[in-house]
């Protein structure tokens, strides 16, 4: 999803990155999700320049919610130790401590910043009862078709991509 990492948008992301997970049953996860992703955007909302032009990427691998923010400024950003009445500098250290791990990477032009969760079993299995839409079929898949996968490919991957 891509966005201006603006006061007014953080909101709007949050419930659409929630609304994602209660699909793929992720419930569990929504609070730590939520509130690492509102640290990563209101860090691009703070620190990023040129602009506050972002992108939101969620990603499900069978066993592990990756979120991440990438954005167009170079500068990688710092972990640090705020004092105890700072008002600020306590987000990476937020996401470290609710994440089962967390990083940064460089890219063209910018940087990722992201964290993952350890999703429960049983996560991205989609009620039985919804039509699949865009398939060539109405679903549900059986669990059959999606073992063969992971056995070619290594892994199942369920992704969402959402414009904002």
């Amino acid at each position: 999803m891509e966005l201006h990492a603006l006061p007014s948008r953080i909101g709007q992301v949050r419930r659409i990155i929630s609304a994602q997970l209660r699909y793929w049953r992720l419930d569990p996860l929504i609070d730590h999700a939520a509130l690492g992703l509102t640290e990563l955007l209101t860090n691009v909302h703070r620190h990023a320049q040129p602009d506050k032009r972002c992108t939101v990427d969620v990603e499900l691998l069978l066993d592990r919610l990756t979120v991440s923010v990438s954005d167009h400024d170079p500068r990688m950003p710092n972990l640090t130790d705020a004092a105890t009445y700072d008002t600020c500098g306590r987000g990476l250290a937020l996401i470290a401590a609710v994440s089962q791990s967390w990083g940064v990477s460089r890219s063209a032009g910018g940087k990722s910043v992201w964290f993952t969760l350890p999703a429960p079993p049983g996560a991205a299995a989609p009620p039985s009862h919804l039509p699949v839409y865009g398939a060539a079929t109405d679903g549900p898949f059986d669990t059959a078709d999606l073992e063969g996968v992971v056995l070619e490919y290594g892994h199942a991957t369920a992704r969402s991509a959402i414009m904002g």
